[in-house]
């Protein structure tokens, strides 16, 4: 089982897609078309931010558990970065003290029952595609969600590039099972044949490695 990592833009869910087909496994999305909350909480993020990630973990919790019960699954988020999304709104300002400790402790109590839900400890891989702060504006206002633009709240600037940021130091720290970082922008997967081959070759040598 594959989890995929990065910020919004970096190509999750394209290189999932790919992964999918060249493995022949079922890929696993976010939910975010028909997610209810999403638009709420970019509307008005200091009052929706703790139901957004509430959300989001449910059904992250729930992805991880059904694909570590079968072989060859490709989730195009995990619950393992869950925290850095919401910490990151706790710190600015948009969940409460009571609602940050709520929420970390569920993510625990999540954490330790997973390998009991799911039959398995930990992913296979974790791949995290890196992208520059440009290029995820650049995805963002290219895929057209009218809530996710600029036009829609100057302020996503600052948290945009908070999020990206803290992403690095994220990678680094995450051991919950052998990890790859893919520079998104030095191999443009999303839109280039020649790197979507490269990119793939890379995650196929760094799985035989685990396998050995």
């Amino acid at each position: 089982m594959i989890v995929l990592a990065g910020t919004i833009g970096a190509g999750k869910s394209s290189l999932t897609a790919m992964l999918a087909e060249h493995l022949h496994s079922q890929a696993f999305y976010e939910a975010i078309d028909n997610n209810e909350v999403l638009p709420l909480f970019y509307a008005e993020p200091e009052k929706y931010a703790f139901l957004l990630q509430i959300y989001f973990l449910n059904q992250r919790f729930a992805s991880i558990k059904k694909a570590l019960q079968h072989e060859n699954n490709i989730l195009d988020r995990s619950i393992y970065e869950d925290s850095l999304l919401f910490h990151l709104n706790a710190d600015l300002g948009r969940a409460t003290e009571t609602e940050v400790k709520v929420y970390d402790e569920l993510l625990g109590n999540m954490l330790e029952e997973l390998p009991y839900a799911a039959k398995k400890k930990h992913p296979d891989l974790l791949v995290h595609i890196r992208v520059s702060f440009e290029t995820m504006l650049s995805r963002i206002q290219k895929r057209g969600r009218e809530y996710e633009q600029l036009e829609f709240d100057a302020s996503l600037y600052d948290y945009y590039q908070e999020l990206n940021r803290r992403y690095d130091q994220w990678y680094e720290d995450y051991n919950e099972s052998p990890k790859i970082q893919i520079d998104g922008d030095r191999h443009n997967f999303v839109d280039d044949e020649v790197a979507r081959e490269y990119v793939i070759k890379l995650i196929d040598e760094k799985l035989a490695e685990i396998r050995k």
